[in-house]
């Protein structure tokens, strides 16, 4: 391995160079740093730094004792349907197309007056709706109101704004999977908080802040992939542990907000000087309305506003527009409640129907159900593939990839017909067996 140089950068630039040519390769090992400095005659120091250099743009990932390796672009588990397949898919955790409201009558009254460069980032009809929502929660004096994206994109831009490579951020354990990709592909180190039915456990939480995290990620209702959701009793507790750490970034994805069974309980406590409550529409009003509401703190809200500027970054005002005349129509609110009645009646009734079988679930809320079974989650799902069935197993929103192989699936069945619900109940008996 012809690795040179005498200086940090010069040793990053080599490194670089011989990715480039192909002659270090996805998962090679780089030398650990006191041998790298020995074969250059350089400081450790001044070894470390380059890896550190590499480490930041992306092209090396650090496994501590496991070395420092080059970085691939390895394929990851994505939400959604999935493509090519003749299977019937129960693992896409979408919402029934049947129940997001049409937006056609709207649309006619968003257009107007064109929103030109240099203008508000935010509608302000969507502000002030989104301010009452918000505060009706988390009553906050210093609450400010911004938009994005999506409620991913928001995280993208919180933890950016917060953070630098290899800084430490709390996941849920198991965890949305477009955290633990947000995570990794910003280059910050995933630390896991397991989930229980309660939510976000409380020894987890201060074992994380322990190790040092400076931003956690938690979903106070239908946590995905488990269906749980913060109970006011966890979070009173997580609140006080908290107490002591009023500068760690606490980012709430409320992203079935209007669809839950449950009341909101936060993370977020009153003295709190670092948070954000995130709250996308794409749940109820349908995945291609990507955008998403963030309540902060005026500080947060202002470095969010250096990577959100009226000339070049901003949501569509359009799609704002028709957003807040969604939202604020009595007729499609009541759309959302009876979506809302229709998830939970649906999951209940599967739920029941399983617990007939011996078969378990903690999930309470959400668009899917987090199955857990009596034998390895890839075992049942090859076996509900010679059924005809696609599901996500539990495996596939592991933080941790070395740790035990998972008991779970996750499976989305609120839209099936009555004959596909009795025939997955059956064909789950059989897998699990």
């Amino acid at each position: 391995m012809d690795i040179a140089g005498s200086t940090a950068a010069e040793i990053a630039d080599s490194v670089r160079a011989l990715t480039e040519r192909g002659l270090l390769r996805p998962g090679d090992a780089l030398p650990p740093v006191r041998e790298l400095a020995g074969i250059l005659g350089v400081n450790r120091n001044t070894a470390v730094a380059a890896y550190r250099q590499l480490a930041q743009a992306g092209l090396v990932i650090s496994r501590g004792r496991g070395g420092t390796l080059i970085a691939g672009t390895d394929p990851v588990a994505r939400e959604g349907i999935a493509a090519d397949t003749v299977l019937q898919d129960i693992g896409s955790g979408n919402p029934d197309p049947r129940l997001i409201p049409d937006p056609t009558r709207a649309l006619a009254s968003v257009v107007g007056r064109p929103v030109l460069y240099g203008e508000p980032v935010i509608d302000p009809g969507l502000e002030a709706w989104a301010r009452d929502w918000m505060l009706a929660d988390l009553p906050r004096d210093d609450l400010r109101i911004t938009v994005t994206s999506g409620a991913v994109d928001a995280v993208e831009r919180l933890l950016a704004q917060a953070l630098t490579r290899d800084d430490a951020v709390a996941l849920e354990d198991p965890c949305f999977l477009a955290s633990i990709h947000t995570v990794r592909l910003g280059g910050y180190r995933a630390v896991p908080v397991p989930v229980d039915a309660e939510g976000m456990t409380v020894e987890g939480l201060r074992n994380a802040l322990d190790a040092g995290v400076r931003a956690i990620i938690s979903t106070p209702r239908a946590q995905n992939p488990t269906g749980v959701s913060l109970s006011p009793a966890r979070a009173e507790a997580l609140r006080d542990v908290l107490r002591d750490h009023p500068y760690v970034l606490i980012i709430e994805d409320d992203h079935f907000s209007m669809l839950s069974a449950h009341a909101y309980s936060s993370l977020i406590g009153p003295d709190h000087r670092r948070y954000a409550l995130l709250r996308s529409v794409s749940k109820f009003l349908g995945p291609d309305m990507c955008l998403a509401l963030a309540a902060t703190d005026p500080t947060t809200a202002e470095r969010l506003a250096m990577r959100l500027n009226p000339g070049t970054t901003w949501v569509s005002h359009l799609l704002q527009r028709l957003a807040h005349a969604q939202l604020a129509e009595p007729g499609i609110r009541r759309q959302i409640s009876d979506a809302a009645a229709h998830y939970a009646e649906r999951n209940s009734a599967f739920v029941t129907a399983l617990a007939e079988r011996g078969i378990s679930t903690s999930s309470t809320d959400g668009l899917s159900l987090w199955v857990r079974l009596d034998v390895p989650a890839r075992t049942a799902a090859e076996r509900l593939m010679r059924r005809g069935w696609l599901v996500r197993t539990g495996d596939e929103f592991r933080i941790d990839e070395t740790s035990p192989a998972s008991d779970h699936l996750r499976l989305t069945v609120h839209d099936l017909s009555d004959a596909d619900t009795a025939r997955l109940l059956d064909d789950l008996r059989i897998a699990a067996r």
